[in-house]
């Protein structure tokens, strides 16, 4: 049984699968990856949480930063894996999908609030840091260009931040509960396009396998968790999983 044909009986078999996504499913759209050789945190450091709260500077370097990518946000688009994904939502075979991602593009392919996790935030919106107080992003952008730093929250004057997870900054606790729960309540966790090195959300994987579910990894690179999933495919994610998709009906 070739890989396309392995991962689609697992998928087929499976009544409550979990599928967990990371850089690779976006890079697939043209989105940078941040963390491998020649990605962006290569070419400049990241900006910590306590740096961002406690320094001007830091902030404004931030939103500039934030700034430099509203191209790249606003053109691209989901790719076939993501479509991949959507569709096995639809089709009531994946109850939640966990991601690492910030871009979005899982909610733009289809796949409903309630059944994404989204462990690191959003880099779409941003909120306050104190009342939580959500903020669309073309607005702040606009006073930063303006006037050369992001307002300050309107309901309570806390400081304003993507919604996205900094270093050093504590996880969602939310998110991380509902990460865990459907981890432990699922019986295949698919992992597609993480190298699962970046904890505490590389955990989840592991917890599904610990709690009795399936574990398959589809990766362009050798994970750390390799040695304890049932199927590893090092490929591209969209083509596989358009042939999977396929390959479920076939069964």
């Amino acid at each position: 049984m070739d890989d396309t044909a392995a991962l689609a009986e697992l998928l087929r078999e499976s009544r409550r699968a979990v599928i967990f996504t990371g850089a690779g499913m976006s890079t697939e759209s043209g989105i940078p990856d941040f963390r491998s050789p020649g990605g962006i945190w290569s070419r400049m450091q990241p900006i910590a949480f306590q740096d961002y709260l406690s320094d001007a500077g830091a902030r404004r370097l931030s939103w500039q930063r934030r700034l430099e990518m509203e191209e790249t946000w606003n053109t691209v688009a989901p790719n076939a894996g993501h479509r991949a994904v959507a569709d096995l939502v639809a089709r009531g075979k994946a109850s939640h999908v966990i991601t690492q991602n910030i871009d979005g593009l899982h909610q733009q392919s289809g796949v409903p609030d309630e059944k994404l996790v989204e462990l690191h935030g959003s880099t779409r919106y941003a909120k306050c840091l104190d009342c939580e107080t959500r903020m669309e992003i073309s607005g702040i952008l606009a006073h930063f260009t303006a006037h050369g730093d992001a307002p300050d929250c309107a309901q309570c004057g806390g400081l304003v931040k993507t919604a996205t997870i900094s270093f050093g900054q504590p996880m969602p606790e939310t998110e991380m509960a509902r990460a865990k729960a459907a981890a432990k309540a699922c019986d295949l966790m698919l992992v597609l396009g993480s190298s699962l090195v970046v904890y505490p959300a590389a955990g989840f994987p592991l917890l599904a396998k610990r709690s009795g579910a399936r574990l398959a990894i589809v990766n362009r690179e050798e994970t750390p968790l390799d040695g304890f999933a049932d199927l590893v495919i090092n490929t591209e994610i969209g083509p596989i999983m358009g042939s999977v998709i396929g390959g479920i009906d076939a069964l």
